[in-house]
């Protein structure tokens, strides 16, 4: 298994990237929340991130995502997220709709938007071992992240 990449020194870290603990001793990672951007195209595609072996649910497909900054927003911590990890173009992208799971002590909000383009995406940082446009119809073949996968149906049925 691959060594996870150094946290920055705790004077420099956001507030909000830490893990939060269930009630039942489950981790979830952003003390504010977090969030993720699944871009769709019409061709039929999604972008999709095979995620590092090193994170948490590594090896598994998932969307752009993660920990909420103090007084962030759901939809901007989307999107730079999604900029940082898989240079996601703000500006080819226009939001189509948010859903979120509230668990009471955390929360999820995946923000969904239709791309203008099918740009390359550009692995930005350690957290991705590739990133790619799938076809809607072959996500449910890949080995996805568990919270992706049971919001998946939901999310792909709004898509149409």
């Amino acid at each position: 298994m691959a060594d996870r990449p150094p946290l920055p020194p705790p004077h420099l870290r956001d507030p909000g990237d830490a893990w939060v603990a269930g009630p039942n001793g489950q981790k979830y990672w952003g003390r504010f929340g977090a969030a993720g951007l699944l871009v769709w195209h019409r061709d039929g595609l999604v972008l999709l991130q095979h995620r590092a072996i090193w994170s948490h649910h590594g090896g598994t497909w998932g969307i752009p995502g993660g920990a909420r900054k103090l007084n962030e927003t759901a939809s901007d911590a989307a999107f730079r997220e999604a900029n940082e990890e898989a240079g996601v173009p703000r500006g080819l992208q226009t939001v189509l709709f948010e859903t979120v799971v509230d668990l009471g002590f955390w929360s999820y909000t995946t923000v969904v938007v239709e791309s203008s383009e099918l740009f390359t995406p550009v692995m930005g940082d350690a957290e991705s071992e590739a990133l790619a446009w799938v076809a809607v119809a072959g996500v449910d073949g890949l080995e996805l992240h568990p919270g992706f996968a049971a919001s998946w149906p939901g999310l792909r049925a709004r898509l149409g």
